[in-house]
């Protein structure tokens, strides 16, 4: 499971809702399929691509298919994040206080 393989999965907005909906637990397929305007094939393929990319976790239960997320798997994306987000938020804070500061001489 790669950081790519999973940023690449959650780059299509069904996919994430689909996330959403299993994030407090196992669901069917065909109740999550019941969420979308979208046929069931098209659900069982966004389905697809979440499990290849080791986002979900598929167990069979008679001839139900349950789904549950893989938290390890967005942990390395958590990762990649917040290996980012300081430098933006010092960024951000640069920013802020050139504006601020701005107008401090302007008023």
């Amino acid at each position: 499971m790669s950081t790519d393989a999973v940023l690449r999965a959650l780059a299509e907005p069904q996919r994430r809702r689909i996330l959403a909906l299993v994030r407090d637990g196992e669901l069917p397929a065909g109740e999550i399929a019941e969420h979308f305007d979208i046929t069931h094939q098209a659900v069982s393929q966004h389905l697809r691509v979440l499990k290849d990319a080791g986002v979900l976790r598929e167990r069979r239960a008679g001839t139900r298919r349950l789904y549950a997320i893989r938290p390890e798997a967005i942990e390395s994306v958590r990762s990649f994040l917040e290996d980012l987000w300081p430098s933006s938020l010092a960024d951000l804070k640069d920013a802020v206080e050139r504006d601020h500061g701005g107008e401090r001489r302007g008023a």
